[in-house]
């Protein structure tokens, strides 16, 4: 991560104006770091919002495949976690804070020794470990824009974009040197995912698109 900022800060200094574009950028952060906590002093649990470079960005009600594309996948990885204990679950209401962003994700997973230092009254969080966006036609820009870079810069290990509509997850993994994310394939309903990040989690892609199979595996995640 160091040689990837660091590469970012050459190029900005090799200009001769560096210092007029660095103090207009301070003076934009400064304003817009102060919009951020209001950001923060307004954000209620009753509605899902995220504070994306300088904007709040209001989420519309999600359709019915993606609430259950996500309750679907929630369930199975919180219990995989619960049952090995390795770290923390949560869903949309998690503020996940990055440098500059506030963000809000569809799933994230957190490894055991962060998550030990949450608290009850905890209201931001660190980058999580893994985290699974599902598409929507108002979010794909984003979660295939703004957030992608934004989580990889920040050292998200794995990250998940399913889109609902076509029934398929885009795996994402980590690379720590370009602080970028590879893909690692895009699956269909007929393939297995094999997480990254949650040691031993792996699931028939068809449990995230359909209850029956869901339960199943479910069932099956509960008796080993």
């Amino acid at each position: 991560m160091t040689n990837f900022i660091g590469n970012r800060v050459a190029d900005l200094l090799d200009a001769p104006d560096a210092k007029l574009i660095i103090e207009r950028v301070q003076a934009i952060l400064n304003d817009e770091e102060q919009r951020r906590k209001e950001f923060r002093e307004w954000l209620r649990d009753d509605f899902k919002a995220e504070f994306i470079n300088g904007e709040v960005i209001m989420h519309s009600p999600a359709k019915r495949r993606h609430l259950n594309a996500t309750d679907n996948l929630a369930t199975l990885l919180r219990i995989f976690v619960n049952l090995h204990e390795l770290g923390e679950v949560n869903t949309e209401k998690a503020l996940v804070t990055l440098t500059r962003n506030d963000y809000e994700p569809d799933i994230c997973f957190w490894n055991v020794k962060t998550a030990e230092a949450f608290h009850d009254d905890q209201m931001e969080h660190p980058a999580p470990d893994l985290v699974v966006e599902v598409l929507s036609k108002s979010t794909a820009e984003r979660d295939r824009g703004v957030k992608f870079e934004d989580y990889a810069a920040h050292g998200v290990k794995e990250y998940w974009i399913i889109d609902p509509t076509r029934q398929t997850v885009e795996q994402y993994q980590l690379d720590e040197e370009f602080m970028a994310f590879e893909s690692v394939a895009t699956l269909t309903i007929k393939e297995t995912i094999i997480s990254k990040t949650v040691s031993g989690f792996q699931i028939p892609v068809r449990a995230i698109f359909d209850r029956k199979v869901n339960l199943t595996v479910l069932q099956e995640l509960l008796n080993r």
